[in-house]
């Protein structure tokens, strides 16, 4: 038999295909797990009051208001500006309202 033969070509593409498909769901099953165990992780630093999350750059949400309300910047604009998405610029602006 040769390298050649459609047989063993087939086979080896078939074991091929598994071998792929396994290291697929491997790493599938390690990115869930490492997922749930920073959720209990952040979970149990929350319980003891160590977790605070990402907090909010005061500095840049100032020059979100600054380059809209000063500068009358296009929320567009604004977030290429500052470096924010829109939507990110929006949650700044809609918090800035509740707040102020």
């Amino acid at each position: 038999m040769t390298h050649n033969d459609p047989v063993i070509k087939a086979v080896l593409d078939a074991i091929n295909n598994m071998l792929i498909d396994l290291m697929a769901a491997i790493a599938r099953k390690d990115y869930i797990t490492r997922r749930d165990r920073q959720a209990q992780g952040i979970e149990r630093a929350k319980e003891e009051g160590k977790y605070r999350g990402r907090q909010a750059d005061p500095e840049r949400h100032r020059k979100v208001h600054y380059y809209l309300h000063e500068k009358g910047l296009s929320l567009s604009e604004v977030a290429e500006a500052t470096g924010y998405s829109r939507s990110q610029v929006c949650r700044i602006l809609a918090k800035g309202e509740e707040a102020g």
